[in-house]
């Protein structure tokens, strides 16, 4: 009986994407802090909604209240020609949505500008949309099959040149602030390596209605205090405005959406 042989597995385009990104990732000196939040009232509020709007989409709201207040959250560290901080005018959340390609599970990223001026619904329906629309027709996808074809070494100047000389580009293109999460799957990320200045992501719910909240930030543009306001204003705006969203939302829902 002949021994069973292992074998070589080629690199698909959007996992060698992943690749380089996780290689500049690397090099940013992140830290990441926690807050535990009750967020019990906007769970029931949320509960009496029909459809219920996504924590996704109340999330990005949130921190996009709070980074249009704080200029520091929008600012990013950019190091040639010379180091310094670039400071973009308006808030792009960049959000990562899983999709099905060729038989393989692959993560993309697009970018929402200005998700503090958004209603929830319209941020859920923006979502939504990238998620449900065939893997070929979504920009992202075509932006990462467009970079792909290059050599690796072409590649990474490319990410490297957005990352740290142009801060416009380097905003539209990459965002100002991330959000990630696997809460849909039953888990939370206890570790990550933020590309951006800074990227949100939170695990799962108690009985209590309390969850923990983590930053993780470029250590270079933000410090532990700032970082630690930035979470607590998140709650502030989650018990705040977004609470205020939600409630209205389900003013508007009507007893036939309720009974369903």
């Amino acid at each position: 009986m002949s021994k069973l042989q292992g074998k070589s597995i080629a690199i698909s385009p959007f996992r060698g994407l992943v690749i380089d990104l996780m290689h500049f990732s690397m090099q940013v000196p992140s830290v990441t802090i926690e807050r535990r939040m009750n967020l019990a009232a906007l769970i029931a509020a949320r509960q009496r909604c029909n459809p219920k709007p996504t924590w996704t989409s109340m999330f990005i709201k949130a921190y996009a209240i709070v980074a249009a207040r704080e200029p520091l959250l929008r600012r990013s560290y950019m190091s040639f020609p010379w180091p310094r901080f670039y400071e973009h005018p308006k808030n792009i959340v960049s959000v990562n949505f899983s999709q099905k390609y060729q038989g393989e599970d692959v993560v993309l990223q697009t970018q929402i500008r200005s998700p503090e001026n958004r209603a929830l619904a319209e941020i859920d329906g923006i979502i939504k949309g990238f998620k449900e629309k065939p893997v070929e027709e979504c920009e992202a996808f075509r932006r990462v099959m467009k970079l792909s074809v290059w050599p690796r070494a072409i590649r990474r100047l490319i990410i490297w040149t957005t990352m740290n000389v142009f801060g416009r580009r380097r905003g539209h293109n990459l965002g100002t602030f991330g959000i990630t999460s696997v809460c849909d799957r039953g888990a939370g990320a206890l570790h990550l390596v933020p590309l951006l200045t800074s990227t949100l992501h939170y695990g799962m719910f108690d009985e209590r209605g309390c969850l923990d909240v983590r930053l993780a930030f470029d250590h270079r543009v933000l410090d532990g205090a700032p970082a630690a306001d930035a979470l607590a204003s998140l709650e502030r705006a989650l018990l705040g405005e977004i609470l205020a969203e939600v409630e209205s939302m389900n003013s508007f829902t009507t007893p036939e959406k309720r009974a369903a």
